[in-house]
């Protein structure tokens, strides 16, 4: 537990971000020096059912973003070195900043560090490079931001003698499964039946079955362990098996009795778990079950949003998610802006879940998730928020690119991205764009392909393709992809055709007999399309 000095001297550097943040949409001179840990700080059990995890530290590359502003250093630090050509890839894409500049303003840091332990903590086990980053950065004029804020980045920010612009993690519990559920009540904001966390088997078991009681025409619930994220500690429990302890014909204590034994059959979205692995997670996790959103035609958009230090609500965009595993509960990618018929919507519940958490003292990126379930006449949707994510996310790599490669804006008004001429721009993304036949491509392999199939972004049309997490490419087949087109159409159209280069080159290169992705008799691939 940290002490009360702690908390006070925490709280006083919190203070400083008034003076030292500001919005990237602004051009600021000033002298400032930003410290980037992109580090993955959840759940490790989780974490390892992500091929490649310790790369989406690349994610936050787009904080290069901030190199245009003239006075202003960017300190990287990752697990492993960053392979040169990714940095110069991304720098490159800077538009309007001579490229010595910038790359002189950027400083990285590596712990060489390829273990499954958070960067955060690895740095934190490393006195002497703790020391170096002291020596590198002019503390009375920086901050540190982080992908997700938990108790090892606050004690960074307490040896680092610096400022986290991310809520303190005290308040980690309003993103959790169950936290998110008491903010949704609080503004408002129409989400499924459920319960809060429960901490065992039985008490989940004993929710599941009164859950059930009040929702008699139930199909199906999900479970879910409270800190899971991008789906993956998700279940689904089918009631079509349990029909003889239904609400009708049995008592509470009976159906929570049978519904204990079900959850050895439940549904998971990650092939490989299993009730024995989920179960011991809930004392450590917690858990919770909700009625499942049924209906013929479903989507999964999202908002996004940011509370400022000074407690200001702002939306950034909504997407429409691509979902994948077994029911659909996996985040694979998104699509820029989600439907316009529900999308001023998305804009008024995110306003509202971000002024319930600005008033509760959360800061920075937040997201909320939703089920989208057309009405029977199809004149309209009808949304439910599943979730909160109180850090960066899938979503947000994605757009903060697009600002960097176009300089352009959110438009509130019609929830759409303008660029500086005042233009529509539309993208489709993914993090999960994986096939075997991928495995062994060097980012330099990938670098000729788009060079020589001209599938890189063009700064005159503004359209074409940026990648991401390059470093999961030759080992694990994987990297990330955003499609940037002058209409939704065209976004897809210019990703589908990424992807159908890149199956045809590395189908032509897999025919040597010698080629090791050859020799494998299995060929998987997970576009998120």
């Amino acid at each position: 537990m940290p002490s009360t000095v702690e908390i006070d001297r925490f709280q006083a550097l919190q203070s400083q971000l008034r003076d030292r943040w500001c919005s990237i949409d602004e051009f600021d001179r000033r002298e400032l020096d930003i410290i980037v840990i992109p580090s993955l700080s959840l759940d490790r059990q989780e974490l390892q059912k992500i091929k490649g995890v310790h790369h989406y530290e690349e994610r936050l590359l787009f904080s290069l973003i901030r190199l245009r502003n003239p006075g202003t250093r960017l300190i990287y630090v990752t697990s492993q070195p960053l392979n040169p050509l990714i940095v110069d890839y991304y720098l490159n894409l800077l538009p309007d900043v001579p490229y010595p500049d910038a790359r002189d303003r950027l400083i990285l840091f590596s712990t060489d560090d390829a273990s499954t332990k958070p960067l955060t903590q690895k740095i934190l086990e490393r006195p002497r490079l703790i020391e170096r980053l002291r020596k590198a950065i002019r503390t009375d004029c920086a901050f540190m931001t982080c992908f997700n804020s938990t108790q090892i980045e606050k004690e960074l920010s307490l040896q680092l003698d610096l400022p986290l612009l991310a809520l303190d993690p005290d308040l980690l519990r309003w993103g959790t499964k169950s936290g998110s559920r008491e903010v949704f009540a609080e503004a408002n904001v129409p989400h499924p039946d459920g319960c809060l966390e429960v901490w065992d088997a039985a008490d989940l078991a004993t929710a599941t079955a009164e859950l059930w009681e009040r929702q008699p025409n139930l199909k199906r619930m999900v479970v879910k362990l409270n800190e899971g994220f991008s789906g993956q500690g998700n279940a689904l429990l089918k009631l079509d098996a349990l029909q003889s302890v239904a609400p009708e014909r049995a008592s509470t204590v009976e159906r929570a009795e049978a519904i204990a034994h079900a959850f050895e059959h439940l549904s998971f979205q990650c092939d490989t778990e299993t009730w024995a692995h989920f179960s011991s997670r809930i004392p450590d996790l917690g858990a919770i079950v909700e009625a499942f959103i049924e209906g013929e035609e479903k989507r999964s958009p999202s908002v996004q949003g940011r509370i400022s230090p000074m407690g200001d609500v702002e939306i950034l965009s909504t997407h429409d998610q691509i979902l994948g595993g077994p029911d659909g509960q996996i985040f694979l990618g998104c699509s820029f802006p989600a439907d316009d018929s529900y999308r001023q919507q998305l804009q008024e519940y995110g306003l509202a879940v971000g002024k319930v958490l600005a008033a509760k003292g959360v800061i920075e990126r937040y997201s909320v998730d939703f089920m989208a379930v057309r009405s029977s006449n199809h004149d309209s949707w009808n949304l439910q928020a599943i979730e909160i994510n109180i850090r960066k996310g899938g979503t947000t790599h994605p757009h903060m690119t697009l600002k960097l490669l176009t300089g352009g804006h959110y438009d509130r008004q019609s929830g759409c991205f303008l660029n500086q001429r005042g233009e529509a721009k539309y993208y489709v993304a993914t993090d999960n764009l994986q096939s075997d036949r991928y495995i062994g491509l060097l980012p330099n392999d990938l670098m000729e392909i788009v060079a020589r199939h001209r599938l890189h972004f063009s700064r005159s049309s503004e359209t074409g393709s940026v990648f991401h997490i390059m470093g999961c490419l030759s080992e694990y087949g994987k990297l990330g992809l955003l499609s940037i087109g002058n209409s939704p159409e065209e976004a897809d159209t210019i990703y589908k055709h990424v992807i159908q280069v890149l199956d045809d080159e590395t189908q032509m290169h897999t025919q040597h007999p010698f080629h090791p992705v050859y020799l494998s008799s299995t060929h998987s691939s997970t576009h998120g399309d």
